[in-house]
């Protein structure tokens, strides 16, 4: 077997009796569960910015303070400082209960379709497309890392 031909790896090409409609409906999955990894990294970002921004509220309690405005600090440090985001829960539960409600069951059912569906081989759809769109034959245009296998 020549395993120097220009193509993509076992990894990467169709089972047999894989269709074309199954190879989509992978690709959607796929694609969706793309954008929750991505909604996800946002729900970070929030829980991130917003827990900087209550630990900048230390800084304006002593700012306050320092300026003659004692009553303000203390407004600060007992309405803000520390406050739920959405009742009974700050950031971080907000992420596990993303997490474990909805992010780690997605992934889950995500594997066991394309391990039943496809025999374990993610991303044929887009591995499909590149054989469509690239030139073979040409530099940077390579079916796989060079030195890769097929198999």
């Amino acid at each position: 077997m020549d395993t120097h031909r220009d193509g993509p790896d076992l990894a990467h090409q169709r089972p047999e009796g894989v269709s074309d409609e199954t190879v989509e409906a992978l690709g959607a999955l796929s694609k969706a569960l793309e954008i929750t990894e991505r909604a996800r990294g946002h729900l970070y970002s929030f829980h991130q910015m917003t827990g900087g921004a209550d630990l900048q509220l230390d800084q304006a309690v002593e700012l306050l303070r320092k300026a003659g405005h004692p009553e303000w600090a203390d407004r600060v440090e007992s309405e803000i400082l520390g406050r739920n985001v959405i009742p009974g829960h700050w950031t971080f539960q907000i992420v596990e209960a993303y997490d474990a409600t909805y992010h780690r069951p997605f992934t889950r059912l995500n594997r066991e379709a394309v391990n039943q569906l496809a025999q374990g081989r993610d991303h044929l759809y887009e591995a499909e497309m590149k054989e469509a769109r690239r030139t073979a034959g040409r530099p940077d245009h390579t079916a796989r890392p060079a030195g890769a296998p097929l198999e």
